[in-house]
């Protein structure tokens, strides 16, 4: 198998793997993926190629951040998820880019059917990925999650973190 087929395959284990702890709300494995430095954005669904610098987002974090919103997710504190979803995601159309020796971008296209009390809802769009060489294992530095709905009206919120 040539090298790049070995990276995609390595690519799409982990995004497999990912969208798994997050289906399990295994939340503080999910985490533990991130490097310290990581970005974790998603932007509004009106302004999908939104800058956190510049402009309002759904999420933007540091893994300070993040920590604190899986450690309030996984408590009795968060009341938008207790009980908490039930979820299926589908991950496909992944495109890796190997932009150095370190670091890899991804493209992958997801679909995160969320269940709460009698409703479902569909969540589409595509997560980018800047995904950090650590030894032999991947880690996430920077995760941009773009919804592709006009609004979360029906969907109620991003709270089971596409």
């Amino acid at each position: 198998m040539s090298r790049t087929g070995s990276l995609r395959n390595q690519v799409e284990a982990f995004l497999f793997r990912e969208a798994a702890l997050l289906d399990e709300w295994r939340l503080d494995e999910w985490v533990a993926l991130f490097t310290d430095d990581a970005r974790y954005v998603v932007p509004s669904t009106d302004l999908p190629e939104g800058d956190p610098v510049r402009d309002l987002v759904f999420i933007d974090d540091d893994i300070v951040r993040l920590r604190a919103r899986v450690a309030r997710l996984n408590s009795r504190h968060s009341h938008r998820e207790s009980p908490r979803s039930r979820t299926r995601r589908f991950v496909s159309n992944v495109r890796v880019d190997e932009t150095g020796a370190e670091e890899v971008r991804v493209r992958a296209n997801v679909l995160v059917y969320r269940f709460r009390s009698g409703d479902g809802a569909p969540y589409v769009g595509t997560i980018e990925y800047i995904l950090r060489r650590n030894g032999g294992d991947l880690r996430i530095a920077y995760r941009r999650a773009v919804l592709d709905l006009e609004d979360l009206a029906w969907h109620g919120a991003v709270s089971i973190i596409f």
